[in-house]
């Protein structure tokens, strides 16, 4: 297992490219100086011990020292010892809509969005349970593992669009199966599925999925987001213009509380109608910390090895070099031509 104890010095190498503009603007400003002297073939002459190529080659040393300075700093390490650690806690798995009609914005700024954010602050409030993330739209896709990494967890999350389903539709069905296999195998474990969409099913029946999961021990909640009332879909974020049918009409998305309704009966679960100053996670979490957590075991990594001392002693060698670099050649060495400098 690799990790980097102090991730952020990394920004530090976003100044290299400062540094490389600043190297070229010096370079220039030095050739427009000396061009105003006379014709820069006979100052070359004038000047026999000068090496340009010498000086690029001791900022390239300089960078790749640097470089490796700033990844030591920021402390590469490698897991050496793997451990069993024991925690209480659930599975829970998330199934996230994100057809075209999730770009609603009937709840601000968009059905989606407001989503994404909720599971963000959902994810926030764990501490032992373990999470992942499926979406759906025609078809569904694990997005996330289960796993206790929040870190990546949010990660992922960050990088959902419609776009990331190519079939469009809305197979709750489908996503309830596939996060109800998507569980680790341990049976004692409480396992819980939070569906969120707007409820328009066009591609199966997802009631009879979720009594079929309910059998498993698995207990579905519903969160609805959007309103019964509806609201057009934008053809792209921030467009004035909406998605038509093929009579030219615009097509306005309307939430399907009853469905939603039936799959969380269907399985002991709840429903919960979102709304623009509540989604509903936190209330339903408040329910699934009242569900009785079982001790899961997993494998991780308790010591990690430091490796910066390698980089720093890499750029202490790359410093020395270019510290016995001259800009100048070199009468001592000039018959080596080690940097293809012409006598």
């Amino acid at each position: 297992m690799f990790r980097f104890a102090n991730p952020e010095y990394l920004y530090l190498l976003l100044v290299i490219p400062v540094f490389v503009g600043l190297n070229f603007l010096s370079s220039h400003y030095r050739k427009q100086k000396l061009s105003e002297f006379g014709n820069m073939d006979i100052i070359r002459q004038l000047m026999p011990g000068v090496s340009p190529r010498r000086g690029w080659i001791k900022f390239i040393i300089y960078m790749l020292a640097f470089t490796t300075m700033v990844i030591g700093v920021a402390r590469p390490q490698f897991g050496s010892k793997l451990t069993e650690a024991k925690r209480k806690g659930i599975e829970l798995m998330i199934a996230l809509d994100v057809s075209n009609s999730m770009m609603a914005q009937d709840i601000q700024p968009d059905r989606l969005e407001r989503a994404k954010q909720a599971i963000s602050r959902l994810v926030d409030q764990l501490t032992t349970d373990r999470i992942g993330l499926v979406v759906f739209a025609g078809d569904a896709y694990v997005q996330l593992p289960i796993t206790n990494d929040y870190t990546s967890a949010k990660m992922f999350l960050s990088s959902i669009s419609p776009g990331i389903v190519p079939k469009q539709g809305t197979a709750i069905g489908a996503a309830i199966n596939l996060a109800a296999n998507s569980f680790s195998p341990q049976e004692e474990t409480s396992k819980v599925i939070i569906v969120i969409s707007d409820g328009e099913n066009h591609e199966d029946n997802p009631v009879e999925e979720a009594q079929r999961v309910s059998e498993r021990g698995i207990i579905v909640h519903t969160i609805g987001i959007g309103s019964p009332k509806g609201a057009p879909i934008p053809v792209s974020p921030n467009s004035r213009d909406f998605l038509r049918d093929k009579e030219d009409k615009v097509v306005v998305t309307r939430l399907d509380e009853e469905t939603l309704s039936k799959i969380a009966l269907s399985t002991g679960g709840k429903y919960v109608r979102a709304s623009n100053s509540q989604i509903g996670l936190l209330p339903l979490f408040e329910e699934i910390n009242r569900m009785e957590r079982v001790e899961l075991k997993e494998k991780v990594f308790s010591e990690y090895d430091d490796q910066f001392q390698y980089l720093f002693g890499l750029a202490l060698i790359l410093l020395a070099i270019d510290f016995f670099i001259l800009e100048r050649r070199n009468r001592m060495i000039q018959k080596l031509n080690l940097f293809g400098d012409r006598e």
